[in-house]
């Protein structure tokens, strides 16, 4: 049986493409052709909890809301990996107990940078 030359290898990874790029091709040519054409002004419109919006659509927001949204996520995710952790807490003993002392002192001391910072100050 002969060995497979590089140009053969590649050949099986450019069929696999080209079958990729069709699979993925294949529905959005169909949709473009099953859709409506005609958008109405309904449908155009801005929506905003089903009501038409006052003044300027697009404002500013001062970037220290941004900073209170990536507390807020750090914090919330923390969360999350406490009810595994409170869960599996008898089974794992003092070890899970070390563990998570020190992932809370971690995120402590990220809490005690951004308040030294004073990051967190709405003024």
């Amino acid at each position: 049986m002969p060995e497979p030359t590089l140009l053969t290898l590649y050949g099986y990874i450019g069929v696999m493409l080209a079958v990729a790029v069709v699979f993925a091709a294949i529905p959005l040519v169909l949709a473009r052709f099953v859709r409506p054409s005609r958008p109405n002004d309904v449908k155009l419109s801005t929506y905003e909890c089903g009501m038409e919006t006052i003044g300027p659509t697009w404002i500013q927001y001062h970037v220290g809301f941004y900073i209170y949204a990536l507390v807020f996520v750090i914090f919330d995710v923390e969360t999350v990996f406490f009810y595994p952790w409170a869960l599996a807490y008898g089974q794992l003993g003092l070890f899970a107990l070390v563990e998570m002392a020190i992932f809370v002192a971690i995120l402590v001391i990220g809490l005690m940078y951004a308040l030294k910072k004073r990051v967190l100050r709405w003024w």
